[in-house]
């Protein structure tokens, strides 16, 4: 998992909660005497852990925690691969373009990093159908990010999902449509 994944969830865990919050999450995820920087790649399991300890301490499920995470880190994200959107893209162009832009570059210029493939049809104008497959399964970050998005660009968009790995399909087929 690329790094800046857990550093943002750092900074997620620490806005929401205190800067106490993260080093009590990461014991609580058996990962007490981990760092992680943004440029680096980390095991796959240490973001599942951090997950499902926030998920227990918070009372919730990990897909809810990761949908939350993913509203909240869109619009750094944003900042972050500025040079990569275009400025006439809105939401669903970002969603569509992403595999294109951010994830290649991402996959070239950061040794092992490997975002999920993202696969995604423009069905009109007003709707992006995303099919995310990925071992990590972790579609409601890809949800989250999705609303997030749509906040940061000031409009309303209905995400629902027609197939899920969580529920034993293959992939997750996620419909981003704005209303």
């Amino acid at each position: 998992m690329h790094g800046i994944i857990h550093s943002e969830l750092k900074r997620f865990v620490e806005t929401r909660h205190g800067t106490w919050a993260w080093p009590r999450l990461l014991q609580k995820a058996g990962l007490e005497n981990a760092s992680y920087l943004a440029n680096g790649a980390y095991p796959d399991e240490d973001v599942v852990a951090i997950v499902q300890a926030a998920a227990a301490m918070a009372g919730t499920s990990a897909p809810a925690v990761l949908e939350d995470f993913g509203e909240f880190i869109a619009p750094n994200l944003l900042e972050i691969y500025a040079a990569l959107i275009r400025p006439e893209w809105r939401t669903l162009d970002v969603i569509l373009y992403t595999e294109r832009t951010v994830h290649t570059v991402v996959r070239t210029r950061n040794e092992g990093a490997a975002p999920p493939e993202l696969r995604c049809v423009r069905r009109g104008a007003d709707e992006v159908v995303l099919t995310y497959d990925s071992p990590r399964r972790m579609c409601g970050l890809a949800k989250g990010i999705g609303r997030g998005l749509a906040r940061h660009f000031g409009e309303a968009i209905e995400i629902s999902e027609s197939a899920c790995m969580h529920r034993g399909a293959p992939a997750c087929v996620i419909s981003f449509r704005r209303v």
